[in-house]
């Protein structure tokens, strides 16, 4: 059992990881796969209370629906904050995109968690021959799920505006009028050497 679990924490730590880079990759940066992960330690506060409110026993099915959240739970923080970069890029403020990309991405982010939740809730009540072995598995994702989501929807676009620290881009027709102030008053943008 003991040489089972190192072997899965390594698997959760290698999945965790490899889900890092692959974001890492598709937002061209280091900072934005951080905030999106952390929708898994959110996952794990629910998987605790579900295995301890369903009395099921840590194990090795456990496990392995541990690391299929590593994947799961993370996609509402991606569709998230993705969101949050088209709405800056398109010249937004941080706190403005921010509050947007929450009230547009509620509606998709809980129909895919129930979705998940409810076709995997046969499978958690141990409906049919065999379901007591994959049970476990099923309560570890509802759990994990439910929780991350309600708890994303708070601390990723808390942590987003908090980590990123990128100037906002100031809106189009608010450029002229920065210029037109800075010619009119006779101070230049430019230091002067001495």
């Amino acid at each position: 059992m003991r040489a089972s679990f190192r072997s899965l924490w390594f698997a959760l730590a290698l999945a965790v990881f490899l889900v890092y880079l692959v974001m890492a990759s598709q937002f061209e940066s280091l900072l934005h796969p951080f905030v999106i992960l952390f929708s898994i330690p959110l996952a794990g506060i629910g998987v605790a209370l579900a295995l301890w409110l369903t009395d099921t026993r840590l194990s090795v099915i456990v496990f392995i629906g541990l690391i299929m959240l590593a994947g799961i739970v993370v996609n509402n923080a991606i569709v998230l904050v993705d969101l949050i970069n088209q709405l800056r890029a398109g010249g937004s403020e941080r706190i403005e995109a921010i509050r947007e990309a929450a009230r547009l991405r509620l509606r998709p982010i809980m129909m895919t968690t129930l979705t998940t939740v409810l076709g995997l809730l046969p499978m958690a009540l141990g409906l049919g021959e065999g379901a007591e072995m994959r049970s476990p598995m099923a309560i570890t994702v509802i759990g994990g799920l439910l929780t991350s989501t309600l708890l994303t929807l708070v601390v990723v676009p808390v942590m987003y505006a908090i980590l990123d620290r990128r100037a906002d881009a100031l809106p189009a027709e608010a450029q002229p009028a920065v210029k037109a102030e800075g010619e009119g008053s006779g101070a230049s943008l430019v230091p002067h050497r001495a």
